[in-house]
Formats: C-alpha cells, structure tokens, sequence
C-alpha cells in the first residue's frame, strides 16, 4: 500500500477509485466508507489518501474485493422512472421505500447511482456497474447538463427569468439555470424546463424559492444526452442498449467497451423482476428504443441550446 505523503508508483491508484470500480459505490460512497474505516488494505485499517497496488490485499467490511484493471469492468447502464416518495438511499433506518428496492439484482456487482433526486423530485435515474464512469458523470468538472419539467405556483415575469439566468446568491454560492423554456399552463400555475450543469441538493427548488415562487412539481426528463421516455412509466426501469451507454461513455471521455451478454437465465430473471415491478401501466409505446443524443452537450455561458428531441406532452398533476 502507498501513503499519500510518498512518491506514486505509476501502477498505484486511488483507493477510493478502485473500490468504485469494484462496483461497491460511488467515489463519494466509498470515500465515507474509508473514513469510517470500514476498509483494510493488508489487513491494515486505511484512511484517506491511500493508494493501492495490484498485489494489495483489500477488504470492504471485512469481505476481500477482487481488484481488476479498468478494461475488465462490466459496464452497464439501467434508467428508472423514479416516483416521489422514494429514497435515493441504499437502506432507510425509517423503513421507507428506496430507488434501490425495484432494481434488477445482480451476481457479484453492485448498482450505483449516477446523481440523486430528493424524495419529492420524479423522474430519470441512472444506475450502472461502472464506479468510473458513475465518477465521471457526476463530477461538476464535466459538466453534464440536466433538464427538469418543473411547475411553478406563483407568479414569473421576465426578469424573474433573467435573474434565474444570470446567477443568484444561494446559501452555499452561486446558482443559475443554463435554459428556462416555457411549457405550459397560465396564471399562478405554469410549467417550464430548466436546465443546469449541477447536482447541488435541491438547487432547482432552492433556485425558484429565492425569487418568491414554490415548486409544486419537479421531474428530471434528461441527464447528459440521455432523456426519459415517455414508454418508460412511473417505478419502472429499462437497461441501455450499446449504443445509448456508448453515448455515455464518450460524453465523459471513456473508451467504449461491450456490454455483457446475459445468460438465458439471467434474462428470464430480469424479465421477470421488470414484470414484477410495481408502475401505473404496462403498455409499452412503438418507437425507437432509445431517446439518446449523441453530442456532448456543450458548457454555455448564459442560456444553453437546447438538444433536439421528439417532445412529450408536459405532465399533468
């Protein structure tokens, strides 16, 4: 094991980064997890800034982690309509429904959240196998925009709008929307779609709130170039096609890898636990399999294009 305060060797990695790659969570997951020391490395607890090597020993809570180089990593993807009133939590002390609950289990993998949503906040969840790629997405560093369907009880103007599109001080700095584009509705009640290049807790809501109105539904309908589609409905989840994680991969400057083939078993299961899967309908729409966009959405300075898309009507509620 190398200590952050000696030379690196080359083959040396970040603990956290190779515990993510072993699919046991986020970086952020399992840089929490080191400080509570629930990690050895050489039967040694390890703390923050250590780094491994291949002929390292480690474990995760006492369990040994198989370490294995980036181009052996499955890298899946799965999307999930997520409903208010669930957790992005792996495990509630109060008992309440989490994203976690619905997903397809897995042999050997773990599923890790791409991003979080508050549990009033529906919509588009990613979840995938690849602790790097998940790290890469999410890293405010990237810039990967996010869109949300949101309805606003209150009354906007438009300076309201330039305000939101300028920049306004929050408790914890800055915050602006790349995009408001009007959506529907009229009066005090009216629907628009915001976009940002951030995951700060709350900060659609908090980004509104600060100019006097109140969010009275809010749902994220795109990540990076990945949007929600409508066949898609309410506690359901689908995984991504090549060509969609491809999409992903790209977006954040990772080389494409082949998705593992499942065995017929392993289909029929995740057949069966998508059946099983509680939603308001099981229709299913024609259509092109996947809403995907293949440019990487670019980093604006005041208001963003848009990508181009087949639109859904704006939900009602």
């Amino acid at each position: 094991m190398s200590q952050s305060n000696t030379t690196t060797p080359p083959s040396s990695e970040k603990l956290q980064k190779v515990l993510a790659r072993a699919g046991l969570g986020s970086r952020r997951e399992m840089e929490t997890a080191i400080a509570d020391g629930r990690v050895k490395v050489n039967s040694q607890v390890a703390k923050l800034g250590d780094r491994v090597e291949a002929r390292d020993k480690v474990s995760f809570d006492d369990r040994p982690v198989t370490l294995r180089p980036e181009e052996e990593v499955p890298r899946r993807v799965i999307m999930y309509n997520k409903p208010e009133g669930e957790l992005c939590t792996r495990k509630d002390p109060e008992g309440r429904r989490t994203v976690f609950e619905r997903l397809p289990r897995l042999k050997g993998e773990r599923w890790i959240a791409i991003g979080r949503l508050d549990i009033n906040t529906s919509g588009l969840l990613l979840f995938t196998t690849d602790g790097e790629l998940a790290h890469r997405l999410m890293h405010p560093s990237n810039q990967i925009d996010r869109e949300y369907a949101v309805r606003i009880f209150g009354e906007v103007d438009d300076a309201m709008i330039e305000r939101l599109l300028q920049g306004v001080l929050l408790e914890d700095g800055m915050a602006k929307f790349t995009d408001i584009s009007p959506a529907g509705g009229s009066g005090i009640n009216r629907w628009f779609h915001v976009t940002l290049l951030e995951g700060r807790n709350r900060e659609v809501r908090r980004l509104w709130e600060s100019q006097g109105v109140r969010v009275s539904r809010l749902k994220r309908v795109r990540y990076g170039p990945i949007f929600l589609p409508s066949r898609l409905t309410v506690g359901k989840w689908e995984e991504l096609d090549q060509r969609a994680v491809d999409t992903l991969s790209r977006t954040v400057g990772l080389e494409a890898v082949e998705i593992p083939q499942k065995t017929p078993n392993e289909k029929a299961a995740h057949d069966r636990q998508r059946r099983k899967s509680p939603g308001r309908s099981g229709k299913k729409t024609p259509g092109n399999k996947w809403a995907v966009s293949d440019t990487k959405p670019a980093k604006p300075a005041g208001r963003a294009p848009r990508p181009e898309r087949a639109r859904s009507k704006t939900p009602r509620g």
